[in-house]
């Protein structure tokens, strides 16, 4: 192997390390937001000077694991295969809602992007972030609008209110230590606060069945 063949892989390994310490530190410290460079440098064994040669900020690396989630999406709901019957829109809700609630640290990032990540790199990694994310999201389109009875505009909608609620709800399922204790305090609080999983897919329901049946009403004349 020559030097330059060396050298690719040796950065490309680094990158790795680097994305992989992002991912675990924001799991162990209780999401991206509690992410900092130095930290992320620790774990990863590189000096924190020389981090800057793969990832020029902590919002460059973060946006590369954003951008990692949405082929991670495309690849679970793309595994989905259609039935004898077509999806219901209940049952195409239900994908969305199972196959990115397996992705926490994509639901967690899907608030950061649009507030800080993709507007704090330069043009050209901000272009890539949405060529990629629009690509993903253009094939979980396409694949739903096949096995379900939903059409091409009921899916774009249904997909924009997952992200929309996605990122809502995570955030709202995983306080800070203040409000974590005023819901131990009163339970209620906590109990609409705290259930994700079961909120989003129960929202989504109910968004896709709305969708699906004003698009069946025949518009006024």
């Amino acid at each position: 192997m020559n030097q330059r063949a060396r050298s690719a892989e040796d950065k490309a390994r680094r990158t790795e390390d680097l994305l992989k310490a992002a991912e675990v530190l924001a799991g162990e410290l209780g999401g991206a937001r509690h992410v900092t460079v130095t930290a992320v440098a620790q774990r990863a064994g590189i000096d924190q000077s020389g981090m800057r040669r793969y990832f020029s900020s902590k919002e460059e690396l973060l946006l590369e694991l954003a951008e990692r989630g949405w082929t991670r999406w495309r690849e679970l709901v793309l595994a989905v295969p259609g039935g004898p019957d077509l999806f219901s829109p209940a049952e195409a809700a239900g994908v969305l809602s199972r196959t990115i609630a397996e992705l926490p640290l994509f639901c967690d990032l899907l608030t950061h992007v649009p507030l800080s990540l993709e507007g704090d790199v330069d043009m050209e990694r901000a272009r890539r972030y949405k060529i990629n994310a629009f690509a993903a999201y253009d094939d979980m389109a396409r694949h739903l609008e096949a096995v379900s009875v939903m059409s091409s505009p009921q899916v774009a909608d249904l997909i924009t209110i997952t992200l929309a609620l996605t990122a809502n709800l995570w955030q709202v399922a995983h306080p800070t230590p203040t409000l974590a204790a005023l819901y131990e305090q009163v339970p209620r609080w906590g109990h609409v606060a705290l259930e994700f999983a079961g909120n989003l897919t129960h929202l989504l329901e109910a968004s896709a069945v709305g969708i699906h049946a004003r698009g069946l009403v025949a518009p006024a004349s």
